[in-house]
């Protein structure tokens, strides 16, 4: 069976200052076995392509909390069903951006909270309340499916039922986020489809930190919560076999991925 790595991004493979150095060695090998890595974020199309160019990895991806799912033209050896994307197909599993931006701006209307969104801020603005380097930022604001916003006052699960009101969703990652009807979990099972018609049997693993990834790793064969910087971990529930990983960011990401490699090796399973 052909292993395959479903991952989160900001506080899993990258840590709070956005590398992923600690994780090299484990990437080199994922690289050399050819497993697939598949980046599975709440960032937009140009920030992951920038990831992954850093990481030197190919093959499909998972933007914007699961609103969109990437694959390069030729990533399979069959025909994939999408949208043309500038040499990927684009399953659209998300709602448009400028409906989520027209929803929050009557969210803000109804009840006079503050509520601030990345389209109201300059990709400037957006690294000083993020820490995001400002090349980053200006990639964050090419959105697709996915509002990240600021609530400045008032109430987060009031701002949550206004949403769900309307068919939207209030996802929270690092920041809040207002979505469609998607999620990664969603994304996932697309992208295993996939997988499963390529090489028959696959193993999937799944890796993430917070609440948002929660759908990832409930679709996942080894789901893997990662330690937050601060030192812990963020409550996690519904989730079958969870596996801690014993470290922060990408240091306990590359420790938890060499042990399920090696695991899944030593069982005879393993198909580079």
């Amino acid at each position: 069976m052909k292993p395959v790595i479903f991952t989160d991004l900001d506080g899993t493979l990258l840590d709070d200052g956005y590398s992923f150095e600690a994780a090299l060695p484990v990437i080199r090998r994922i690289k050399d076995e050819s497993i697939p890595l598949v980046p599975v974020t709440s960032k937009t199309r140009a920030e992951v392509e920038r990831v992954r160019e850093l990481l030197g990895v190919g093959g499909p991806f998972i933007t914007e909390n699961g609103g969109g799912v990437f694959i390069p033209d030729g990533a399979f050896p069959f025909p994939v069903r999408g949208e043309d994307a500038g040499g990927m197909k684009l399953i659209r599993l998300g709602t448009s951006y400028e409906v989520l931006k027209s929803a929050l701006a009557e969210i803000r209307k109804e009840t006079g909270f503050r509520i601030t969104g990345f389209a109201d801020l300059t990709p400037e603005e957006i690294t000083e309340r993020t820490g995001l380097p400002l090349a980053d930022a200006v990639l964050s604001k090419e959105r697709e499916f996915d509002e990240p916003f600021f609530l400045e006052s008032g109430s987060v699960e009031e701002v949550g039922l206004l949403a769900e009101s309307v068919g939207l969703t209030l996802t929270r990652g690092k920041i809040l986020h207002l979505t469609g009807d998607n999620d990664k979990g969603r994304a996932v099972e697309t992208l295993k489809t996939l997988y499963r018609a390529l090489y028959g049997k696959a193993i999937f693993i799944g890796l993430g930190d917070r609440g948002n990834d929660v759908p990832l790793l409930k679709n996942v064969d080894y789901p893997v919560l990662v330690r937050g910087e601060e030192g812990g971990y963020e409550p996690v529930e519904g989730v079958p076999k969870l596996i801690k990983a014993d470290g922060a960011g990408p240091v306990g990401w590359a420790k938890a991925v060499t042990g399920i490699l090696d695991t899944i090796k030593a069982s005879g399973s393993y198909t580079c």
